[in-house]
């Protein structure tokens, strides 16, 4: 008898997507004229039994992030518990570390533990939701746009903001600016890297390609990355964080060696950072998308037929730190 892996390896999709096709959700209509011919050329039936049974759930939700240990994230679950406690939901908290195999393990534990759904920070482009939208479960992906796979999504405007931030630099009187962002397999970081670069093509600049480093997203990752560049034959006058928590990093470098450069930083430092004077900081609303991302999984929780919702929130320059002089 024909599975639902037979049907995706006949179409060429996903079975998430051949899930979501033989469920009745909005899916592309070429995509699902591919699933409904692969289906019909295998016989395949789908078993209405064990359907039924899969949309028995608990009252737990799954949060995945990537770093427990980032402020920007334990806003993400606040903002989650505001949402669901009052709907009587409790949350399991999971720190992935950004380790697709740690990342794999909570997901088949949320599928065992037949968790209501799940809000997830995928740990990079190669994240499988498929275990879960196999089986009926509600999905919201957070922070990081999966793109592959169709769930409602709740993101920063990244792209958008990371050029405002570059743009603040140029403004305070900086030209040659770096950009460190996190792993290139990771969509925030790409999108982060488009954002600098349309800020100097705006002003008619090429951007010095040698001057963009991949990281790690972590403050060890910054501390290196701000040495190798102050270390450069023609070092950046400024340089452009993609996360908070790099940009505390290359503030303690900046200290250790005692020299200035001019710094953007996507995302508030963490408690007890010092703030170099030439310096802008963007905000992060990070318990307003957990809370937003909550909001969105108890509806499709409800009603799975509930149209599929992308929301993008704004992560605006922080007003105190805007006019910042050049140091």
């Amino acid at each position: 008898m024909a599975t639902i892996y037979d049907v995706a390896t006949q179409a060429g999709v996903s079975p998430a997507t051949v899930s979501r096709v033989l469920s009745g959700k909005t899916v592309n209509a070429e995509l699902t004229k591919k699933v409904r011919a692969a289906a019909k050329t295998l016989g395949y039936r789908a078993n209405r039994t064990a359907q039924s049974l899969r949309r028995q759930h608990s009252k737990l939700i799954g949060l995945i992030i990537p770093d427990i240990e980032n402020s920007y994230f334990t806003a993400i679950a606040r903002g989650v518990e505001d949402a669901l406690e009052p709907a009587g939901y409790s949350v399991v908290l999971c720190n992935s570390d950004s380790d697709l195999q740690k990342e794999s393990r909570y997901v088949d534990v949320a599928v065992s533990e037949a968790m209501a759904g799940i809000i997830i920070a995928p740990a990079n482009a190669k994240t499988d939701l498929s275990p879960l939208l196999d089986r009926g479960r509600a999905v919201v992906v957070i922070d990081r746009d999966p793109l592959t796979v169709e769930t409602d999504v709740v993101v920063l405007a990244d792209r958008a903001s990371a050029s405002e931030l570059t743009n603040a630099l140029f403004e305070l009187g900086h030209e040659r600016i770096a950009c460190v962002t996190g792993p290139a397999d990771v969509e925030t970081s790409v999108q982060r890297v488009e954002g600098w670069r349309d800020a100097h093509r705006m002003r008619g600049i090429d951007p010095a390609e040698d001057l963009l480093v991949f990281s790690d997203f972590k403050v060890a990752g910054g501390q290196t990355t701000m040495q190798r560049l102050l270390d450069l034959p023609n070092p950046p006058d400024a340089v452009f964080s993609a996360n908070n928590l790099m940009g505390a990093g290359m503030i303690e470098t900046l200290e250790r060696r005692r020299q200035q450069v001019g710094l953007a930083v996507f995302g508030p430092l963490p408690a007890g950072s010092a703030v170099p004077r030439s310096c802008v900081i963007s905000g992060t609303p990070g318990r307003e998308m957990g809370r937003l991302a909550a909001e969105r999984l108890l509806a499709r929780i409800v009603d799975a037929s509930t149209p599929m919702h992308r929301d993008v929130l704004e992560a605006p320059i922080l007003p105190d730190t805007r006019s910042r002089p050049l140091a």
